[in-house]
């Protein structure tokens, strides 16, 4: 035999999986017609169920096994292969199982005898047409049932897996008995030495193979040999397609997923597709299962999976392996799985398909009334849980109620269980007081009984509930996490990951390059806008730069002008080129700064569409009541602008063909699903995280998108590839967060005098105490202690008011720092709590800085010179570069100190040059780069604590230079003109070291 040959490659498959339990099906006796070794299925039948074989043939005689086989191939052509392999099909009466699956513990010894008993079988070219002699390189069978088929190909040959693809599109007739969809074979395999893909649907030239390989350094494809694995793709049969799994796969992850949609003439359309898990899904629920059961509960696992991962079937089979998950010892490891999520389709996608796993009713409670109805589930053990986080800190007062109800006196705990907490979309929110609820009220007794022992350590019994409240900030020995993102960030990998990695991962890149999401950056235009204003008052009033600055801006943002000439670009795009793609039903969305841009924005959309006579229709998306002050005494809202469309119908009213363009401020730019979403036109400031989940919105696929399209007048793109490299080929967390920091900033706010520590400890003793012993008046007395710090912080406001503002930022500072760092490191610290907790309620009585003047130039500025310019067009790369790490939060100030005043006319004068002279925004984030590796220097940092400005200058000069050569690469223009115009960098050095001397000695710009 040819080693070059596919019969070669059929023999290295053939042979280990014979070897791992599997036995050769001879070709002959396979049943064409009814697709079926029916020797086979009656040997299993007999084998396993002797008692019911026997009553049956007592019944049928000699005609027993045609009977039984009769029933059964009925049965799979009515109820489908999935379903009888699971719960077996009736004959007679009688229930006959026609496969066994492992039970999810050890015991009973018979049912794992049974499990034992199963027969898979190897058929190589099997000849499977009644009609004809063609065959199939390799088939598997369960009992006598094919369920999978190999075509295989070596690229030695001249053919590669696109050529098994071709086959089985072409040369497949899906109408053939062993193909019809969900009554016989399940999955489709084409199969060469370098890659892999499946199908699990014949349908002709519309097949779909989706990738089912591992992936290669972050990206499509398979890594390459290593010893004892001859074969890139070996680990299909080396591990999908051994015994267990295989048996694995039928019994716990494949599944029926039907859809119904309404058509817009008003039909019912069914939609059945069959899910078989890609490899990166199945490896991810796998490895969690393992390691759960070896490690038990108390563990967190963060899973970074990209849009287009499959999320929502990974959290299904994930929940429904860990309700059953078993030890070493077959002791039950979790009580109950808690999955907490805002989406409503996981909810059915849940309870759907593990009832086609175990065909049991009550496994699966979504939690859709009130914090109540939690606390019943959580009480009776249910073993899967869907809720909110947002109800859990009101579980505990509702477990009181209900033990009060059944006259077992008012215990607001629960029983000490373990549990299982998925959590849909891991973000910073879950390092927030709502998840320290969800923790204090899953930590049950035990947790009471720490704090109890807490407590009596530190001499303060009385104040049970303060050590409660901060031992349920930390690690819980009875908790696993098991957290799914697309876009981490630091708080997500220092919380849930791993010494900050993730525990498993499936990239942006590799799920670009294996076609599940589209590159949304691979057409990207960038307008440029370019305008003069004048000042036509004859006054020239002192005015507070960024203040001015910013009403100047939106003065600039409103005008009819600019909205008027980007909506005509905007409009004239979609018309042109946008309404034509995905068989011409493309849509569009724009992103706008802000509410009363979206309202302005969808006046002059539905004004300029209608005096072209565009067929376009547009819809708005913003939330509560905007008031435009050009029309005085009237306000808007997102259901008069739609016509009367409720909200929560906006999504599905989009998806009609009718509505090609959604205008939004704040809404629909996370968590939106539409496939026929094509373009998105920005007029928004976009950075970091919500840069990437903005534009992602564009990345679903649909069978006819075969490109998207961003026309950005706001962003650059050197910040936009930024943002998305921090993702796209998986995240990187930055630097530590130093846990001494915390006591640092505690120092510096005891000593302000703002507030005293008798203040804290008075007002902890009324928080935190003992039920029995709270009365009506304690509010009233909380109050009165809060007040004696606000008036001191008023004392300060109005004599220095900058350094009251640093104070407040240091107060949040705090409370950020702690809030995260309670979580991940075991303070035990007392203090920390009671300050915490008082400054938590400190912060909300504080009175707002004051304003100063705020400006309205729409009668002292006008419009003299605009101009909308094309800047940049093409791809913005991300296969080369870096990947930035995710900064953690830090101790800062208020950012809120005020400039000294410059005069409106030399304002404008800075502005122009701004927005049409030679640095861009780009520039800016260089920059900004430099300043912050300036203030992470040590030797800066000391010469800021002993010098004066002019002084600390010229040490900073020397250390800005190299700054400067070690980012020359990041912008060599710019660097360029820094080391080339002498008069540049005594500019920029001395305007950047005012700035990091500032940073570091707590001092205004020019003190």
């Amino acid at each position: 035999m040819k080693r070059t040959s596919e019969a070669a490659f059929e023999t290295a498959i053939e042979a280990v999986l014979l070897n791992d339990g599997y036995v050769r099906m001879d070709a002959k006796s396979f049943d064409r017609a009814r697709a079926i070794f029916p020797d086979e299925a009656l040997a299993f039948i007999r084998a396993t169920q002797r008692n019911l074989w026997d009553k049956l043939e007592a019944l049928h005689g000699e005609q027993t096994g045609a009977r039984v086989l009769e029933t059964l191939c009925k049965w799979l052509d009515t109820h489908g292969v999935l379903a009888t392999l699971r719960h077996g099909f009736k004959c007679f009466g009688k229930t006959l199982r026609i496969a066994f699956f492992r039970p999810a513990h050890g015991l009973n010894p018979k049912l794992e005898a049974r499990y034992k008993a199963n027969r898979l079988g190897l058929t190589r070219q099997l000849h499977f047409s009644p009609k004809s002699e063609k065959s199939l390189d390799v088939v598997l069978s369960v009992n006598g049932i094919p369920v999978v088929t190999l075509e295989l190909k070596n690229p030695l040959s001249g053919q590669s897996a696109a050529n098994a693809i071709h086959q089985y599109r072409h040369d497949r007739e899906p109408r053939e008995p062993i193909f019809v969809f969900t009554k016989r074979t399940l999955v489709h395999f084409a199969v060469d030495t370098e890659e892999a893909h499946m199908a699990t649907r014949l349908a002709g030239t519309s097949t779909t193979f989706l990738p089912f390989n591992r992936g290669l350094d972050g990206g499509a494809g398979n890594p390459p040999y290593r010893e004892g694995r001859n074969y890139k793709t070996a680990y299909l049969w080396e591990e999908v397609l051994r015994r267990d799994s295989l048996l694995d796969l039928l019994a716990r992850f494949l599944h029926l997923n039907v859809e119904e949609k309404t058509t817009d003439d008003g039909k019912k359309v069914r939609k059945e597709s069959l899910i078989f898990p890609r490899y990166h899904q199945l490896q991810a629920v796998r490895q969690m299962v393992a390691v759960a059961a070896s490690e038990g509960a108390g563990h967190n696992y963060l899973v970074e999976h990209s849009a287009g991962s499959g999320k929502s079937n990974t959290i299904a089979w994930l929940a429904h392996r860990l309700s059953s998950l078993h030890n070493e010892g077959d002791e039950r490891l979790f009580d109950s799985v808690v999955v907490i999520t805002d989406r409503v389709v996981l909810d059915r996608q849940l309870q759907n398909t593990i009832y086609q796993f175990d065909h049991r009713q009550g496994v699966v409670q979504k939690i859709d009334e009130d914090s109540r109805q939690l606390a019943e589930a959580l009480e009776a053990g249910v073993p899967i849980i869907i809720t909110t986080l947002q109800k859990f800190p009101f579980v505990t007062g509702q477990l009181a109620k209900l033990n009060e109800e059944r006259g077992e006196g008012s215990q607001s705990h629960l029983p000490t269980r373990r549990y299982a907490v998925i959590i849909d979309e891991a973000h910073s929110s879950q390092s927030g007081e709502t998840a320290t609820e969800l923790k204090g009220v899953l930590g049950g007794v035990e947790l009471r009984k720490k704090a109890q022992a807490m407590a009596e350590e530190e001499g303060e019994v009385e104040l049970e509930r303060l050590f409660r409240s901060m031992a349920k900030r930390g690690h819980q020995p009875n908790i696993s996490f098991f957290a799914f993102t697309a876009t981490p960030k630091h708080k997500t990998l220092a919380i849930f990951g791993r010494s900050g990695e993730s525990f498993h991962r499936y990239t942006m890149r590799q799920a670009i390059e294996e076609g599940f999401i589209e590159d949304v950056l691979k057409s990207y235009v960038t307008y440029k806008t370019y305008y003069k204003l004048i000042k036509k008052a004859e006054d020239d009033p002192n005015v507070e730069r960024k203040k001015a600055a910013k009403a100047l801006a939106r003065f600039m943002r409103l005008h009819p002008h600019n909205i008027g000439q980007k909506t005509e670009v905007m409009v004239e795009h979609f018309q042109q080129f946008t309404r034509h793609k995905i068989g011409g039903h493309a849509k569009a969305m724009v992103v706008t700064g802000s509410r009363l841009e979206a309202v302005r924005y969808k006046q002059e959309f539905d004004r300029y569409i209608q005096e072209k006579g565009y067929p376009i229709k547009s819809l708005v998306a913003f939330s509560g009541k905007v008031e435009d002050d050009k029309v005085p005494d009237k306000s808007y809202t997102e259901v008069e602008m739609n016509d009367g469309l409720k909200e929560k119908e906006l999504p599905d009213t989009f998806a009609k063909p009718d509505f090609r363009v959604l205008l939004v401020a704040e809404k629909y730019q996370t968590g939106f699903d539409q496939p026929l979403l094509h373009t998105m036109y920005v007029d928004k400031r976009l950075a970091g995280i919500q840069a990437v989940q903005t534009l992602s919105r564009l990345n679903r696929t649909h069978p006819l998108k075969d490109d998207t399209f961003v026309l950005d007048f706001v962003n650059e793109p050197d910040e936009i590839q930024e943002a998305f490299r921090q993702y796209y080929d998986g995240s990187v967390m930055g630097e530590q967060v130093d846990p001494d920091k915390l006591y640092e900033v505690k120092a510096e706010l005891d000593a302000s005098g703002i507030y005293l520590q008798t203040e804290i400890a008075e007002f902890a003793r009324v928080f935190f105490a003992p039920k029995r012993r709270q009365s009506p008046g304690d509010h009233k007395l909380m109050n009165a202690i809060l007040d004696q710090a606000v008036a001191r912080f008023v004392q300060l406001q109005n004599s220095e008011e900058d350094e009251a503002e640093l104070w407040r930022g240091k107060l949040q500072a705090f409370r950020n720092l702690y809030g995260f760092l309670s979580q991940v490191i075991p303070y035990q610290d007392s203090d920390l709590e009671k300050l915490f907790t008082y400054l938590r309620h400190l912060a909300l009585k504080l009175p707002k800085r004051k304003s100063g003047p705020s400006y309205q130039f729409d009668e002292g500025v006008e419009l003299d010179y605009y101009r909308l310019q094309k800047i940049s067009e093409g791809s913005i790369s991300l296969n080369e570069g870096y990947a930035k790490p995710l900064d953690g939060p830090r101790e800062v100030g208020s950012g809120m100190v005020r400039e000294e005043p410059v005069s409106l006319s030399r304002l404008i004068d800075i502005i122009n040059q701004r927005f049409g002279g030679e640095l861009n925004d780009a520039d800016q984030l260089f920059f900004d780069q430099i300043t912050e590796a300036a203030s992470q220097n040590e030797s800066l940092q000391k010469a800021a604590e002993v010098n004066s400005l002019d002084k600390f200058q010229l040490v900073f000069r020397q250390i800005l230079e190299a700054l400067f050569i070690e980012r020359m690469e990041l912008n060599e223009e710019l660097f360029t003109d820094y080391m080339g115009k002498s008069e540049m960098r005594e500019l920029v050095s001395k305007w950047l070291g005012t700035q990091v001397y500032a940073r570091l000695s707590n001092k205004a710009p020019g003190n």
